[in-house]
């Protein structure tokens, strides 16, 4: 006979959930202290300060406005410098990264103050949804139940990570579990306040990220589940007439069920409306006239499918504001092939594998050891019954019990499967607090002891896993995975690399660097190099955010190379050194070097988006490519926060890589990979 656990006070749990969730707001920020800015966070709060300031919503539309408008609570106190007639051009062309970058960078603002007070408000919504995962958790599986759920939340990796970033990842992975919880409890009994509050996550969650399309199925699924059920749909009393009115046929569910989903998409229609100034155009009056948005609505809308051309009728017809349905058309876009890089293959659409192996690589230990456990006992548990009628009946109680947890997963899960954005791990981030709320049956009263011991046995992993890596958790593998050392070799972008340890690089530097000593900087982020008072020349970066750059020869010094660009993901010459790369090479070297000398070529490089039209830009990418074929097997003197890895290369390295003919380059590397 199995123990029961001790029964806490209410007052116990209410403090030990509420430490819990301030602890974890504590690790998440003060984790990003020392960290720089991450490839996505200057755009958002410049976006969301501007929406404020303005009203104007030509930046970043592709993004959740709630939670650009959110980051940049912090900014209305702190009102930094953000002026559109400083440079209409941009403002004009509405190029968001160089206004972005600008704001953050060249306006004298105290960027380091304006991304803390941001990442501050943020980390709240990372506490509403810990505290969503408690709640739901504790009315599941009891009070043990919903602590250890809170705990393993609290002190997951890659909630930490994200948890307090200036994006709309966590806001959105709030709002969509919110909405689908509070789908399911107004779809059972529907009353004035459930409905009221449905409606409003609902419509909060079509305003945090795109991804909240996704609510459509998910609530299909669940209008479905209780269309079939036997339980009835309950209008409250106070709702339509004086005394409750039970609907307990099929025809009548289906009809209440399909007018509820009717009022709330009126409900999410009119918010998306209301975050939008209600205006349709997105280009404020008063600020500098705007021609285009970053991407030409023409080229977002250039797809021929019945989507692409809906979305063109809604703008015709003005049905929602230009901004969202460009931004909508733009998400579409960019997902529709995006380069990405996964264990030594590239690809740009993406593999159907790829978040089953984020999710597998980057969860911790224990987190893997209770999604296996809770596939088990539900296997157990649904083939013990020797009847199959008993089986059936059995499965469909604890499915109707978990319905909701159960269809966004599924939903959710199985378009990561089908996605061809394969940037991050982020993109599976709602996954987690469903987990989790699972995750608490396991040290539910009948759950048996020793299932409550193997538990918090794998939480307790989870947390020295979680503690072993602090303050870098963005860079989280476990060691099944070969570590977070490891793990540029697996993946990168937004799954380790995203700009956040320029600063730490540019300590490094002052601390190491030679007297004299060149820096050469390749750096995949947002980050200014200037701002960190880091003196390195750009190296073939895949953006320059409007900083100029021209064609120069290499030297022994310092090369420091962002993970992302050390796979060199985004290039056109990305992968294993080709003959037919090299042999463009060889062909250009000589014809660029010869003509800048003669003076009939201006040295000056392109950005990445002209670059493929120009020879001397083919050529400086060539020229990295090559390089970093030799960087990626030699040794690195140092590597910052697992994302930037540094080298102190010699003269003949340098010559050899630079100039050295395809044997000596051979030779030079495999040395670099035995000795390493």
């Amino acid at each position: 006979m199995n123990r029961q656990p001790p029964r806490l006070r209410p007052v116990f749990v209410t403090a030990i959930a509420a430490a819990l969730l301030a602890l974890h707001w504590a690790l998440a920020l003060s984790a990003l202290a020392r960290t720089g800015a991450t490839n996505d966070e200057p755009i958002h709060l410049a976006s969301g300060y501007s929406y404020w300031r303005f009203d104007d919503y030509r930046m970043q539309p592709e993004n959740g406005n709630l939670p650009q408008r959110w980051g940049a609570l912090p900014l209305l106190l702190l009102r930094p410098r953000l002026e559109p007639g400083d440079d209409p051009v941009l403002w004009g062309a509405s190029h968001q990264w160089r206004i972005s970058y600008g704001f953050f960078f060249r306006s004298g603002n105290d960027a380091d103050t304006m991304l803390f007070c941001a990442r501050a408000a943020m980390g709240l919504w990372t506490v509403a949804a810990g505290l969503l995962v408690f709640a739901w958790a504790r009315a599941q599986w009891g009070d043990a139940g919903g602590l250890f759920s809170l705990a393993a939340y609290s002190f997951s990796p890659t909630m930490l990570a994200h948890g307090a970033l200036v994006t709309s990842d966590m806001c959105a992975a709030f709002w969509l579990l919110a909405a689908v919880g509070a789908w399911w409890r107004v779809s059972r009994r529907i009353t004035w306040g459930r409905l009221a509050l449905s409606c409003a996550v609902t419509g909060l969650a079509f305003v945090a990220k795109y991804s909240a399309i996704l609510l459509f199925p998910v609530f299909g699924l669940l209008l479905v589940w209780r269309v079939l059920d036997a339980e009835a749909v309950v209008l409250d009393p106070a709702f339509i007439a004086p005394a409750p009115r039970v609907i307990g046929t099929r025809r009548g569910k289906l009809a209440a069920l399909a007018a509820l989903g009717a009022l709330h998409a009126l409900a999410a229609w009119a918010v998306i409306w209301t975050f939008f100034g209600w205006r349709y155009g997105a280009f404020a009056p008063s600020l500098p006239p705007a021609w285009t948005f970053y991407i030409p609505t023409d080229v977002v809308l250039a797809r021929h499918d019945l989507v692409t051309r809906a979305v063109a009728a809604a703008m015709r017809w003005r049905l929602l504001p230009e901004a969202y349905l460009q931004g909508f058309a733009h998400v579409r876009y960019q997902g529709s092939a995006r380069a990405a890089f996964l264990l030594g293959q590239y690809a740009i659409t993406g593999w159907w594998w790829f978040f089953p192996y984020a999710f597998w690589a980057k969860s911790t230990f224990g987190e893997l050891l209770v999604a296996g456990a809770l596939l088990y006992a539900a296997a157990r548990r649904w083939l013990q019954p020797p009847a199959a009628v008993a089986r059936l009946a059995l499965i469909r109680g604890d499915v109707g019990r978990l319905a909701p947890l159960l269809a966004l997963g599924a939903v959710y899960g199985g378009g990561s499967l089908l996605s061809t954005l394969n940037i991050g791990q982020r993109h599976i981030l709602p996954l987690y607090p469903i987990l989790f709320i699972l995750g608490g049956a396991l040290v539910r009263a009948a759950a048996g002891r020793w299932w409550r011991i193997a538990a918090v046995a794998a939480l307790g992993l989870s947390a020295v896993e979680s503690a072993s890596i602090r303050p870098h958790y963005l860079a989280f593998f476990n060691a099944l995975a070969g570590g977070p050392g490891d793990g540029w070799r697996q993946l990168v972008d937004s799954s380790l690399d995203w700009g956040q340890d320029l600063p730490e690089l540019a300590r490094w530097v002052r601390a190491h660097r030679r007297p004299g000593e060149p820096v050469y900087l390749s750096y995949f982020g947002s980050g200014s190099p200037d701002y960190e008072g880091l003196p390195a020349r750009d190296l073939s970066p895949y953006y320059s955010s409007g900083r100029p750059r021209s064609w120069y020869e290499l030297h022994a010094g310092l090369y420091c190379v962002s993970a992302t660009l050390l796979q060199d993901v985004y290039s056109p010459y990305r992968g294993l050194w080709k003959p037919n790369y090299e042999a463009a090479y060889r062909a250009l070297l000589p014809q660029m070097r010869s003509e800048i000398a003669a003076g009939t070529r201006r040295p000056e490089l392109t950005d990445f988006a002209r670059g493929p039209v120009d020879p001397l830009w083919t050529l400086d990418r060539l020229r990295f490519a090559r390089l970093v074929q030799y960087l990626r097997l030699r040794r690195p003197d140092a590597v910052i926060g697992y994302s930037i890895f540094v080298y102190r290369l010699a003269p003949e390295e340098v010559r050899v890589a630079v100039d050295g003919t395809p044997d000596e380059l051979a030779a030079m590397m495999t040395r670099a990979a035995a000795a390493r």
